[in-house]
């Protein structure tokens, strides 16, 4: 790294599954690192514990709330973001005809939104210092679409177009914007969903297995890495070849 601090990095939903896999992977190639989380207190607790990386309780779906939270962790460090992955995301399945209104507003605003609150709290000082790396969490059903899921697919999709435009409007500001599209991986949601289903899923994907977490960590690490200065506004599908964009 080129600067005189290490890069300062923050990783909503950052204490289980993937997000926690990607605030590992950083601080081990030597960023400072910080997570937010929303719900669990004991998982939070637990990753603090283990890895010594400070976690954010605050909710990524309220702005208000963004803005505060990331202005006390660059208080706390002592020094400003470089690096923001949006990662946090919750599912709320149903079919369209089954969906409440509440359904469909929780998967955007958490999902979403989300990456408007955090982006917007940190974009402006990013400009500022002329150099920033931002990588949204998105999904391969905002790709393809998943029965149950058009709020989440829809987030999705909303979240790879986000970062296309985010990319347009700070290339020349020295930031990067970039997506990561997933397919299923072996998470606690993953892990949760019933085994007929999952066998089913796992036999469409030509590998033959799900991703692990630290595979969406190694993505990600290359892309806010100083060698990615010249990919911007890309979707990374990480998928197995389940579907090929």
């Amino acid at each position: 790294m080129t600067s005189a601090l290490p890069r300062f990095a923050l990783i909503t939903g950052g204490t289980r599954g993937i997000g926690a896999a990607i605030a590992r992977r950083l601080l081990h190639d030597g960023y400072r690192v910080a997570v937010t989380y929303h719900g669990n207190d004991t998982a939070a607790q637990t990753f603090t514990k283990d890895t010594g990386i400070r976690a954010y309780k605050w909710d990524a779906a309220d702005f208000s709330a963004c803005q505060a939270g990331v202005h006390q962790a660059e208080t706390d460090a002592g020094q400003p973001l470089d690096i923001l992955v949006n990662n946090a995301g919750v599912t709320r399945d149903a079919t369209l005809h089954k969906m409440t209104q509440e359904q469909w507003r929780t998967v955007l605003e958490d999902d979403l939104f989300a990456c408007f609150n955090m982006s917007r709290a940190v974009i402006e000082g990013l400009r500022a210092r002329g150099w920033g790396r931002i990588v949204n969490i998105a999904s391969i059903n905002g790709q393809k679409g998943q029965f149950g899921q058009t709020n989440y697919s829809a987030a999705k999709a909303g979240v790879i177009g986000f970062s296309k435009a985010l990319a347009l409007e700070s290339a020349r500001k020295g930031i990067t914007v970039n997506a990561v599209a997933p397919g299923y991986t072996a998470t606690e949601m993953v892990a949760g969903m019933d085994a007929k289903v999952l066998q089913g899923i796992i036999a469409q994907i030509p590998v033959g297995r799900l991703a692990q977490p630290d595979e969406i960590a190694h993505a990600v690490a290359f892309l806010v890495s100083e060698q990615s200065a010249f990919i911007t506004g890309s979707t990374l599908s990480i998928n197995g070849g389940q579907y090929l964009a």
